[in-house]
């Protein structure tokens, strides 16, 4: 049984974990602007999502404070903290969930840490100035995210010699940047980085090797939830991919992947079950 440790509480990654993500941005592709009132952030409605995720089994909440949507813009750090770090400390106090956090900001990355946030989230991989050494003081894990360019740029014609060797050698380098800055290994989560500077056929052939990418030695976390992957593939908008997510899920759980991040977490946990359900079953029988 391996246990992550999140600040006060531990996850166990020998059982695949589901992260409900938790946007408090007014500009996200799936979900932005639900918890708004004008640019007013509703903590309480945030506090209510909270609570639904986590009776529907969610064991982690994934927030975030800047929408990293293809073409999105960059939003300033006083912002992102005004989002962000009440929303920590909110749950922090009132909810028993391990709190990750979505930001390549180094401010954040502190901040957040001391109000309460157990795992660090970053699309950029600790790539901002800065960032790997404010990480490192947290203690706190740390998910690594291929992007190829930057959500502004990402999907203008991506192209690899390999999608597969091009992205895991870039999160073998970021990994050794980290140790090299004193971050243990063990605290360390690989993010392929579905839909980041990716075609749809890249992010498929990603989706067939969860497995390759987990030989590397470090816990996987997988992100399709209603991305435009889904879309390309079924010709669905975004609020009628639920069913095409279920699908990565069930194939990601199969090849072992230790957590998978959703916007649909009651679905995901019946998907979770069931699949390992009948993994079970396979091997026993």
């Amino acid at each position: 049984m391996r246990q992550l440790v999140c600040g006060e509480r531990q996850l166990d990654l020998s059982n695949t974990q589901v992260m409900g993500i938790l946007n408090v941005t007014p500009d996200s592709f799936s979900d932005g602007g639900q918890l708004y009132t004008g640019s007013t952030l509703l903590l309480d409605q945030v506090l209510r999502r909270a609570e639904n995720m986590l009776r529907d089994g969610a064991s982690i909440l994934d927030i975030g404070g800047e929408s990293t949507r293809p073409g999105a813009a960059v939003v300033g750090l006083q912002e992102e903290m005004d989002r962000v770090l009440p929303v920590v400390e909110r749950i922090a106090k009132e909810l028993d969930v391990v709190i990750s956090v979505d930001t390549s900001s180094p401010e954040v990355m502190t901040e957040a840490a001391a109000v309460g946030a157990g795992l660090l989230n970053d699309v950029r991989a600790l790539g901002r100035e800065g960032a790997i050494k404010a990480a490192s003081a947290t203690g706190l894990p740390i998910c690594l995210m291929h992007m190829q360019g930057s959500p502004a740029t990402m999907q203008d014609r991506p192209s690899y010699d390999d999608v597969l060797d091009d992205v895991e050698d870039f999160l073998a380098q970021r990994v050794k940047d980290c140790e090299a800055a004193g971050i243990d290994s063990d605290r360390l989560i690989l993010d392929p980085g579905f839909g980041f500077g990716k075609t749809v056929e890249h992010n498929l052939r990603l989706m067939n090797n969860i497995t390759h990418l987990r030989n590397m030695g470090f816990p996987v976390l997988i992100g399709t939830s209603r991305k435009s992957m889904i879309g390309a593939v079924l010709g669905r908008d975004v609020d009628q991919r639920l069913a095409g997510s279920l699908a990565t899920v069930a194939m990601a759980v199969m090849q072992g992947a230790e957590i998978i991040r959703v916007h649909d977490v009651v679905e995901t946990m019946d998907v979770v079950k069931m699949t390992r359900a009948m993994m079970r079953e396979s091997v026993e029988g």
